[in-house]
């Protein structure tokens, strides 16, 4: 059970230009005002917005990718900054273009973002020589965790993400990573 005045959540955080309009994964513009017919699940279409996602990646740039050095200097950073703002968190995982969290959070959505604001801006400072600029895509996803099957699911399914090479850590086994 969440703390009066928490909820558990599943953020989900991507790298700048990781995941760009009209991608073939599936996408939605800011309040879904466009959008594919699909998902990252059940692909939408072959080709069904890839004159969007040419535009987007032509005016965009390079996706940044975190080197393997970077992910735990990264994940570190997060695991301080929440345990600075006395937030629970369970496992993270830091793969090349996002970052798993699953952590207890403000209910209060704008406080959230505003602490994982504050996480994102000390990992990004602390990696800046070797990732210099932005490194975050703008927002993310915050799930809200439904119940503690739901939490047992999203926690397996982040550590799950050190068979693809990502930085995992979680409060019972600590750093979990395969190199």
């Amino acid at each position: 059970m969440p703390t009066p005045g928490q909820l558990w959540r599943h953020v989900v955080l991507g790298t700048l230009n990781s995941w760009l309009p009209g991608d073939p994964r599936g996408w939605r513009s800011r309040g879904h005002r466009k959008h594919s017919s699909g998902d990252y699940k059940r692909r939408p279409p072959e080709g069904e917005h890839d004159d969007i996602h040419r535009n987007s990646k032509r005016i965009s740039g390079k996706p940044i990718v975190i080197p393997r050095p970077c992910r735990p200097v990264i994940g570190t950073k997060f695991i301080d900054k929440l345990a600075q703002y006395e937030q629970q968190l369970l496992c993270v995982s830091v793969g090349g273009m996002h970052v798993h969290l699953l952590v207890e959070l403000p209910a209060d959505l704008r406080e959230t973002k505003r602490i994982i604001g504050q996480c994102k801006s000390a990992a990004s400072h602390a990696v800046r020589d070797r990732l210099p600029g932005r490194v975050w895509g703008r927002d993310g996803g915050f799930d809200r965790v439904n119940d503690r099957a739901h939490q047992r699911n999203v926690y397996g399914y982040i550590l799950k993400h050190a068979a693809e090479g990502a930085w995992v850590w979680s409060f019972r086994e600590g750093v979990i990573t395969p190199w």
